[in-house]
């Protein structure tokens, strides 16, 4: 029992790349990498850089191109037919119906002048 004491396994049980199955068919060794080849790629696409991906989806600003086109087109309907065309598409409920305009009162003066008043004073209270 030499063998054993030393922390062997018996022969047949031994795991190495020497053994009879090791370098079947089923193994390939694997190539070494050609430079210039990218597996990932699709045939025929170039592999783009990082900058120009991130230079090619980054936000653009369209601020100046839609300002000139709202300024491009100036035309305001007249308000008659504006009027008209949403009292076509207002229902006729109460509801749909916009709400009366109340006409605002003005402050109603007073028909009284100062002179009016010490006048009335001076006969309600008594004062000279």
């Amino acid at each position: 029992l030499p063998a054993a004491g030393r922390g062997k396994a018996p022969p047949g049980l031994q795991r190495g790349q020497d053994g009879p199955g090791a370098a079947g068919p089923a193994r390939r060794g694997k190539r070494a990498p050609e430079p210039g080849r990218n597996k990932a790629t699709i045939k025929g696409r170039v592999v783009k850089s990082a900058i120009e991906e991130y230079h090619k989806k980054k936000a653009v600003n369209h601020l100046r191109a839609n300002l000139q086109y709202m300024l491009k087109g100036r035309f305001v309907a007249n308000k008659a037919i504006t009027e008209q065309v949403l009292a076509q598409n207002r229902g006729r409920k109460s509801k749909d119906q916009p709400p009366k305009k109340v006409e605002k009162k003005k402050p109603e003066g007073t028909v009284f002048t100062e002179e009016d008043f010490r006048k009335f004073e001076r006969e309600y209270f008594g004062r000279p």
